[in-house]
């Protein structure tokens, strides 16, 4: 009788250690897939030493830059912090006319710092889109990506730093439901010789997916809960797809739009996603806690159509008092203080708490106007 006791004490303790075993990997494996993007578009910031002070405090180990700011390239030699490295909009033409410049912009901001400062992705443009306010800018930016990739290529670095451009979601021209997500038909000349580069390099799609805007745009139809994770069950069947929530969805309708094109496989980075504390509808700071801990806690199990983590950028680091709209200004993790604006971690201190909004309003995903 007392080595059976014996035998079962030692089968649980045998279970336990397994399940925190397995408990620390999906820990890890959560981790590993964030990061956190560093604006600097304040009058109140600390300086660059000490911002990748605080990443490496917080156990933050990926960084978006947007501009090849040389202070924080400075900081962040042998930090082990990946990083995604922009090119200013205001670059792209001087990029796309002249390899020259393209390659001496590689000299300058990558191969000065490279490998010390682990470069992983340069995000050739942000937001660009061929309709609207920035669409003279549209025809510069595949011939930017490819000049540039052409100057990593020649120090044969193409595989370790993929060259790629951010796009937001209003270039989906259906999201709903997300197995029918397409780009807009008046953006397939612009983005389909982008997804056969990237097809060819190697190289993800990086996607700024903010669930924040899609609700504040049609809080009729989509629920708060379905918008914070923190729906109970799913809501939206799409074929063999579950959606509990709406960042699933709007990413899963970029998936789709990239397979519908039929040229290729192309991975989906999310190179921003936050919510504002402050400055307008549904902005309130328990709100973005709500969110950026439930997204933190999510990335690691991927979504319904790609169930494997998705490397994801939390959008940002500080409230940035220099932008506008007044919405603008309020996305920060940090005060410029450098104090936690949320109680919440990016490591093994983080708070493991489920959070929960009782609510029984119907739930639902729609084609927005943020997504037009």
């Amino acid at each position: 009788m007392s080595s059976f006791f014996t035998r079962t004490q030692r089968f649980s303790l045998a279970l336990l250690l397994f399940l925190l075993a397995l408990l620390t990997m999906n820990l890890h494996m959560a981790d590993a897939q964030i990061g956190v993007c560093y604006g600097m578009m304040g009058n109140n910031l600390p300086p660059a030493n000490e911002v990748i002070g605080l990443y490496r405090s917080n156990n933050i180990r990926r960084m978006r830059l947007y501009d090849p700011n040389q202070a924080a390239l400075q900081a962040l030699r042998d930090t082990g912090i990946e990083l995604i490295l922009g090119v200013p909009n205001s670059d792209l033409q001087s990029l796309a006319t002249n390899n020259d410049n393209a390659r001496q912009w590689v000299q300058r901001n990558v191969l000065n710092f490279w490998p010390s400062v682990k470069i992983k992705y340069i995000a050739v443009g942000n937001e660009v889109s061929p309709v609207g306010g920035s669409s003279w800018l549209a025809q510069y930016v595949l011939p930017a990506v490819q000049n540039v990739y052409q100057a990593i290529r020649a120090q044969g670095l193409h595989d370790q730093i993929k060259v790629s451009t951010s796009i937001d979601m209003t270039l989906i021209g259906n999201s709903f439901p997300p197995s029918q997500g397409s780009f807009r038909s008046d953006v397939r000349s612009y983005l389909d010789p982008i997804i056969g580069y990237l097809v060819y390099a190697g190289a993800p799609l990086l996607v700024n997916v903010y669930p924040y805007f899609s609700y504040s745009g049609n809080p009729r139809d989509i629920s708060l809960p379905y918008a914070l994770f923190t729906s109970p069950n799913v809501v939206v069947w799409d074929g063999q797809y579950g959606y509990q929530n709406l960042f699933d969805a709007m990413l899963d309708s970029v998936h789709a739009a990239i397979d519908n094109t039929r040229i290729g496989f192309v991975p989906v980075v999310v190179s921003e996603s936050g919510w504002p504390s402050d400055g307008g509808f549904a902005a309130t700071y328990d709100n973005a806690r709500i969110y950026l801990d439930n997204l933190i806690r999510h990335v690691g199990k991927g979504t319904p159509r790609r169930p494997w983590p998705t490397e994801t950028y939390l959008f940002a680091m500080f409230d940035e008092n220099n932008k506008s709209p007044e919405i603008e200004k309020h996305f920060g993790l940090f005060n410029p203080n450098k104090q936690k604006k949320y109680p919440f971690g990016f490591g093994g201190e983080r708070n493991y708490r489920q959070v929960v909004v009782d609510d029984n309003e119907f739930n639902g995903t729609v084609t927005l106007k943020s997504d037009m």
